[in-house]
């Protein structure tokens, strides 16, 4: 009964902000279009698709809200307005009573809540759709943050992501675009990322990755995870202070230098993706701030770590090679890359893909460098190769996600930043690590230790190879056949001779007989 009441209020609010008009009129059907037009009768409906479906999003409440999140990063499948609507979702959802974060942190510990702290604000600092942050004391006198999941969340999800594959498989039967938009992968790739952030012990393990990673760069804050009071439903960190990034007014009075911060974020982001091939790649206003304490002025401050991005050693050799015949304008080897990968059909003309590339990329090179987007051309990229069947690999969209937020940011903090100008050393340099000659030291370097196992073996493996083998001892059973062979092979010898001799015979007697004229 609840799925089925959770079901008609979608249907209503589907009708209401006219989403059966936006996603029916896609469908090849024509009773689906005669359907369209019933419905829609004397209806009207001023606001642009973008802003209905963003609004009924919000409508549905938390885990909508967070679908339309993950899918605004899909600008490879989505029209653009629609891509930039959604991108506008924000967690503006209501905190739980305090009672009930008290009792959900005592169930996570086992223990009450004055047994671990000293202090705990019971009016949460952030509530969003998934968990909610209260600050606190421990008994030692750290100051540290709480982050607790809602409670009930399993089976809300469950119910809402049962009707997502659902609708996903009607849309990619029936609609004209269903393969190409490829629904129910996206349902897909949504139901495991939102499982993953349900557990916020993978969050603080992404947390301390990154923080270790960072250590030593001088750029960027992560909060430490206290690990003994860490659990799936609540983790305890170090309490960061700090100014959003939004606050700009209050940071240039506190005498924060924007476009050393601009560069700096540049910096970061290429140092996580291209060096460790680990990234936060939630990087909106809401989850980044800046430290004015003395010893750590003008660092980042990083928060929220539930949704990460990687690249394995593939991953950046394709962006290694891709990023230097984008630089030398050889479209060509872009388009190569592309079939050689496996990410188009085999038979795809190679210079009709190249000519798609070149119509995307090479106006961008008559602009400014300062005006250049590399967020922009990938995103290009992307819609170009649609024609093209391009399988876009979720973890490079999600980079290009992240890349246009960091554009986007460090703009605002200086609009004369030249990206190209920022990043192209360190690219450089980069990819002369990875397919230069130190690249294949640093590479003969990581499998060293194997080798070490390897080495000393070789003589006795040569050896080995080399020499003769002995036959194996044969069995019972070959034995056997064996002398079965042999009698038989007796056997027909005698035969044969017997055969020989009496033809011999034959062939003598007829010639005595000749010779006796007989």
């Amino acid at each position: 009964m609840r799925r089925v009441a959770r079901l008609i209020f979608i249907v209503f609010t589907v009708l209401r902000f006219g989403l059966d008009e936006v996603a029916l009129s896609a469908f090849r059907q024509p009773w689906v279009r005669v359907l369209v037009r019933l419905v829609t009768v004397g209806r009207r409906l001023d606001e642009p698709r973008g802003v209905r479906l963003r609004r009924a999003f919000e409508r549905l409440g938390p885990i909508f809200v967070k679908f339309g999140q993950v899918l605004s990063t899909r600008r490879d499948l989505l029209p653009l307005d629609v891509a930039d609507e959604l991108a506008k979702l924000q967690d503006r959802v209501p905190p739980f009573p305090p009672a009930v974060a008290r009792s959900l942190v005592e169930r996570a510990f086992g223990r009450s809540i004055e047994d671990i702290f000293s202090h705990f604000e019971t009016e949460p600092v952030a509530s969003a759709s998934i968990a909610q942050v209260h600050f606190a004391t421990l008994k030692n006198g750290r100051e540290v943050a709480v982050k607790v999941l809602r409670p009930g969340m399993l089976e809300v999800i469950d119910d809402d992501l049962t009707l997502l594959h659902t609708l996903a498989r009607w849309v990619e039967r029936l609609s004209a675009d269903g393969k190409r938009l490829r629904p129910r992968e996206v349902v897909a790739e949504f139901d495991v990322y939102l499982h993953d952030e349900l557990d916020l012990v993978r969050e603080a393990s992404n947390a301390a990755q990154l923080r270790r990673n960072m250590d030593g760069l001088d750029l960027l804050l992560v909060p430490e995870m206290i690990w003994d009071y860490c659990t799936s439903s609540v983790i305890v960190m170090e309490r960061m202070y700090g100014v959003p990034i939004s606050q700009v007014e209050r940071l240039r009075e506190a005498g924060v230098d924007f476009k050393k911060l601009a560069r700096d974020g540049v910096t970061i982001f290429f140092t996580q993706v291209f060096r460790d091939g680990f990234f936060h790649a939630d990087m909106h206003p809401g989850n980044i701030q800046v430290s004015l304490a003395p010893e750590t002025f003008g660092r980042y401050i990083a928060l929220d770590f539930g949704i990460i991005g990687t690249l394995t050693e593939t991953d950046k050799e394709y962006l290694a090679y891709n990023f230097l015949a984008f630089f030398r304008r050889d479209y060509k080897r872009v388009a190569e890359l592309h079939v050689e990968s496996g990410w188009v059909p085999a038979n795809t003309r190679v210079d009709a893909l190249e000519g798609a590339i070149r119509a995307v990329c090479e106006p961008h090179f008559d602009r400014p460098l300062k005006d250049l987007s590399l967020g922009q051309v990938l995103m290009r990229l992307f819609q170009a190769s649609r024609r093209f069947n391009v399988e876009i690999q979720p973890q490079l969209v999600l980079l290009q996600k992240t890349l246009l937020n960091i554009e986007g940011l460090g703009r605002q903090l200086d609009p004369e930043l030249d990206l190209w100008t920022t990043a192209k050393p360190f690219l450089e340099r980069w990819m002369n690590e990875q397919i230069g000659w130190r690249g294949l030291l640093d590479r003969l370097q990581h499998e060293a230790p194997h080798y070490a196992q390897i080495i000393p073996e070789l003589p006795r493996l040569v050896h080995a190879a080399l020499k003769p083998r002995a036959e194996p001892a044969p069995s019972p059973v070959m034995l056997a056949l064996l002398a079965e062979q042999r009698r038989t092979n007796r056997l027909l010898q005698a035969v044969l001779w017997s055969l020989v001799g009496f033809v011999v015979g034959l062939v003598v007697t007829r010639v005595l007989l000749h010779a006796a004229g007989v």
